[in-house]
């Protein structure tokens, strides 16, 4: 393990538990180790099935959409 990892790794630990456990969920992404799948909120079930038929139909976000979306967080 290199050096940046391990103290990207204790800088983790510090962190709380559901918050380390998003970064667990990226690093298996990342590395393409398929987990058992996340309970998807009733809420949000319409969304996100909506959400993947668009994916399916290759509907997607245009530049300029994906660009001013990221331009809300800009403080």
């Amino acid at each position: 393990m290199t050096k940046l990892l391990e103290k990207a790794f204790e800088a983790a630990r510090r962190l709380p538990a559901d918050s380390q456990d998003e970064i667990a969920r990226a690093i298996f992404a990342l590395t393409g180790d398929e987990r058992e799948p996340e309970d998807v909120d009733p809420a949000h079930l319409t969304d996100v099935l909506e959400s993947l038929a668009q994916a399916k139909r290759r509907e997607f976000a245009s530049a300029a959409e994906v660009e001013a979306a990221f331009r809300r967080f800009d403080v």
